[in-house]
């Protein structure tokens, strides 16, 4: 039954052309009467779609969903919520929308991720895709960041078992400078990166066993990882400044527009904004939260059992690109020390961290002079970081 339906799908699509979705679009956006159409227009939104076809669809489900998204119940909320049966009728009409708004989202995904064929058309493609989904990030929660549509986002960038360079460098270039995307990146990296801790260590991984051999990771993991440090590498950190106005948000509804991250209690969730401008945040306030997620996110990727390669591009760039725009940086401590006593090689790429630790941040490591002696073998000389263990060596 499955084949021939999507035969039969195939063969439904293979008599439109652009010319009659746009149709069909126009006819949708004109009268209620049209609904039926939508599932229609559905049909084009997928990887597999010729390219014109799909951004003629996607043009008119933009429009028509989102003036509509604001007032779309929830995908959780129950019919038997709804009081009356005019109200309840109502209801079902707005849960059956919201399911194929979910259906949208989804296949917008799908096409974000799948793998790059004709690449500049392609590519084309999930750039118009990516900023139809951020609209929506930005509308669909009454204004409000809307968390849960973009940790489905970062959760398929992360899990791709195609390249995400592109996508992620897109969303590098276009929205990472704003401070409630970068923000909410970072609480879903956290999310992401401690799920997959729990499943690695559910798998009898050592808990210990900060880099990891080829063998002992699974391909799929070792992408995932990969995944999540190409993204959180990417995140800038926040630069302090002395007025919010300074600020750039991705989505501030009207009566927010004092409160830049709004206040949030929880990882994924948002306080309603307070009535009185003793609510908005200072500037120093949202350093502060910037920095602890900044903090959260990297000590979450750092619990993983890394692949040598990430391992070692950490180590090298950690004590330039994080220790600095944590919120405590002694907390890498433990992350450093497993790193300086591996020995060899990884000893002196940790070096530079610890070292900084231990004399700015005033962290007590007794046996490191003993253990920086141990290091002078004649291999050392030879090591591409050489110039640091020298470096710290002499100070």
């Amino acid at each position: 039954m499955a084949p021939n339906k999507r035969k039969k799908n195939k063969n439904k699509k293979g008599r439109y052309g652009v010319a009659e979705i746009k149709t069909l679009g126009n006819d949708l956006l004109s009268s209620a009467s049209n609904i039926n159409n939508l599932p229609l227009l559905l049909n084009f939104v997928n990887p597999s779609s010729p390219p014109h076809h799909l951004l003629e669809s996607l043009l008119s489900l933009h429009s028509f969903f989102l003036p509509l998204l604001p007032t779309l119940p929830s995908s959780s909320s129950r019919a038997a919520d709804a009081k009356g049966f005019e109200h309840q009728s109502h209801f079902i009409y707005n849960a059956w929308l919201r399911s194929k708004f979910d259906e949208l989202v989804k296949s917008f995904l799908e096409v974000l991720v799948s793998p790059r064929q004709q690449q500049e058309e392609q590519e084309a493609v999930k750039e118009v895709v990516l900023d139809t989904l951020m609209e929506f990030v930005k509308v669909a929660n009454g204004g409000r960041f809307h968390s849960a549509i973009y940790h489905r986002f970062l959760h398929s960038i992360v899990h791709s078992e195609s390249s995400v360079e592109f996508l992620v460098d897109l969303l590098t270039a276009k929205y990472f400078k704003y401070i409630d995307v970068c923000y909410f990146t970072l609480i879903s990296l956290k999310k992401l990166a401690t799920t997959l801790e729990g499943k690695d260590q559910s798998e009898d991984k050592s808990e210990n066993a900060d880099v990891a051999d080829a063998s002992q990771l699974s391909s799929s993991t070792e992408r995932v990882i990969h995944n999540i440090y190409y993204t959180i590498s990417r995140v800038p950190p926040f630069e302090n400044s002395d007025n919010t106005s300074d600020l750039e948000m991705w989505s501030r509804s009207e009566n927010e527009h004092k409160q830049p991250c709004g206040d949030v209690n929880a990882d994924d969730k948002q306080v309603k904004p307070g009535k009185h401008d003793n609510s908005v945040l200072s500037a120093a306030k949202i350093a502060k939260k910037m920095k602890l997620k900044f903090t959260q996110a990297w000590l979450s990727f750092l619990r993983l059992p890394l692949p040598l390669d990430v391992y070692k591009e950490v180590l090298v760039n950690l004590h330039q690109v994080v220790i600095p725009h944590l919120s405590n940086p002694v907390m890498l401590c433990d992350f450093l020390t497993r790193s300086y006593d591996i020995g060899g090689v990884v000893s002196v790429m940790a070096l530079s961290s610890l070292f900084i630790l231990m004399t700015q941040y005033g962290l007590e490591y007794p046996n490191f002079y003993e253990k920086l002696y141990v290091l002078l073998v004649p291999s050392i000389f030879m090591a591409k970081h050489r110039a640091r263990f020298f470096q710290v060596k002499l100070s």
